[in-house]
C-alpha cells in the first residue's frame, strides 16, 4: 500500500472538501496517508523517506507554493512525484495534465497513472521571483490582474462569477489598452516590436482558461511564446468575446518555441504564475527551461473520465 503526504488549500475555490473528508477519500482508495494544511504552520517539513507521493489538493496557487519548497531542497533528496487534486478556481495547469473536476476518479487513477515529467521556466534579473510554472508575461494580462485586485472582483466567492467578471473585464482592456515596445529573442533570434502582450506559456490556459497556447506540453522541453500586435488586437477581442458566450473558438495566433529567452519590455508591470508584479523601471529579464524538474501523476492513456 503506498503511503501518500496530503498538502491541502482548504480556502481553495469554494472550500467545500475538508481535510476530513479528503483523508477518508484518499485512504478508502487504498492509500495510507498523511495530513497537512498549507496554512498551518511548518506545513513544509515533508520528510521524504517513507512517502511515495505527495497530493496537492487546491489550486494553481497551491501548486506553486508547494513547488517552490520542492525546488528549493537539495538535489541528493528524493524526487517526489505530485497527484493533483484540482480544487481552484482555473486549476490551469490540471487542464494542461488532462485532469478532470471528479477527485474519486483523480484519486483511484494513481493506482495506475504514470509520470509526467513538468519543465520549469528559470528567470534571471527580477528581484523576485526566481521561476515560473505556468507562464510569464508582460501587458495584457498583469494589467487584468491589477484591475482585478483594484475593483475587489477577487473577492467574489463564487467561481463562475469571478471568472465571468474576469473574462468581461479582459475584453475592455482588449479594446482599450496601448501596445507597448518590447526587446524580445528567442533562441537568439530577434522578434522585437510593439506588442499588447507577450507571454511565455509553459502550459495551454492562462488567467480565466484562455487557451493561448492550445498545443503546449509542459514536458516537452520548450516554451510556448505568444505575441500579439495590435493589427491582432480584433481578432483577440472576438476570440474573448465568445468565451464570454460560453464558446471556445481555436485560438490560432502564431507560436514561437523557446529554450531560452531575453526580453525588455517598455513597462513596469509583469506576471509570474497568478502573481502580478511591479518593477520600478524596464529591465533585461533572461528565461532559460529547466527540463523536468517536477512529475506529477497523470492517468494512463489520456484524461480521467
Amino acid at each position: 500500500m503506498k503511503n501518500v503526504k496530503i498538502l491541502h488549500n482548504p480556502e481553495a475555490g469554494e472550500g467545500e472538501t475538508s481535510g476530513r473528508e479528503l483523508v477518508k477519500l484518499i485512504k478508502s482508495a487504498g492509500f495510507n496517508c498523511s495530513y497537512s494544511s498549507t496554512k498551518d504552520f511548518r506545513w513544509e517539513n515533508i520528510e521524504t523517506e517513507h512517502i511515495d507521493f505527495v497530493v496537492l489538493a487546491g489550486g494553481d496557487g497551491t501548486v506553486r507554493k508547494v513547488a517552490e519548497e520542492l525546488l528549493s531542497r537539495k538535489v541528493i533528496e528524493k524526487k517526489l512525484p505530485l497527484g493533483l487534486l484540482p480544487f481552484g478556481t482555473a486549476n490551469n495547469i490540471a487542464l494542461t495534465l488532462g485532469l478532470s473536476h471528479n477527485v474519486e476518479d483523480i484519486i483511484h487513477a494513481w493506482h495506475t497513472g504514470t509520470r509526467k515529467a513538468f519543465d520549469v521556466g528559470r528567470i534571471e534579473g527580477l528581484r523576485e521571483p526566481s521561476f515560473f510554472l505556468e507562464s510569464f508575461g508582460y501587458g495584457l494580462f498583469p494589467k487584468l490582474m491589477a484591475e482585478m485586485k483594484k475593483q475587489k472582483k477577487n473577492d467574489l466567492e463564487d467561481p463562475k462569477e469571478k471568472m465571468q467578471a474576469a473574462l468581461a473585464m479582459l475584453y475592455d482592456l482588449v479594446l482599450t489598452m496601448p501596445v507597448k515596445e518590447c526587446n524580445v529573442q528567442v533562441n537568439d533570434k530577434d522578434y522585437s516590436g510593439e506588442f499588447l502582450l507577450m507571454e511565455v506559456m509553459n502550459i495551454r490556459s492562462i488567467g480565466p482558461n484562455l487557451l493561448l497556447a492550445p498545443e503546449a506540453d509542459p514536458g516537452d522541453g520548450e516554451f510556448d511564446v505568444v505575441l500579439i500586435t495590435d493589427r491582432q488586437r480584433k481578432h483577440l477581442a472576438d476570440y474573448v468575446r465568445k468565451k464570454i458566450q460560453g464558446h471556445e473558438i481555436p485560438f490560432d495566433f502564431p507560436i514561437l518555441k523557446a529554450t531560452k529567452m531575453k526580453v525588455i519590455w517598455n513597462g513596469k508591470h509583469v506576471h509570474v504564475d497568478d502573481e502580478y508584479y511591479k518593477v520600478d523601471e524596464p529591465m533585461i529579464v533572461k528565461i532559460v527551461l529547466r527540463e523536468g524538474l517536477l512529475e506529477f501523476l497523470v492517468p494512463t492513456g489520456g484524461r480521467t473520465k
